[in-house]
């Protein structure tokens, strides 16, 4: 059974897993917009998605460019989970692996590190 919760409190979720990135990381984390979007058109099931150019890929050419954006899907998230834990848990995976992919780790490697 889908879990029950307000926009603000799955935002506050979304809050909370960015503020357990290390600061470090955090502050390498470069023209990134994160957003919370009810769940992505073309693939209603993925739970997040990095729409950008990756940090190792970025040239000279990027300069000026818009920033890149990371969705993080509440629906599926929420449709996937029997209890709130379970939502802190999967925010807080689907928010670093969609920082993963900003940094360049693609899928494969995410899912060697546990991140899947």
């Amino acid at each position: 059974m889908p879990v029950v919760m307000s926009d603000e409190r799955f935002e506050e979720l979304v809050a909370d897993a960015l503020d357990a990135v290390p600061e470090k990381l955090a502050r390498a984390i470069d023209n990134v917009v994160i957003r919370v979007e009810p769940h992505n058109e073309d693939e209603p099931e993925i739970l997040g998605l990095y729409h950008g150019v990756a940090l190792p890929d970025r040239d000279s050419f990027y300069a000026g460019s818009l920033p890149d954006m990371i969705s993080i899907y509440r629906d599926p998230l929420l449709n996937m989970c029997d209890s709130e834990d379970e939502v802190i848990h999967e925010v807080a995976v689907t928010v670093i692996h969609e920082i993963a992919h900003h940094f360049g780790i693609d899928d494969a490697r995410l899912h060697e590190l546990g991140w899947g």
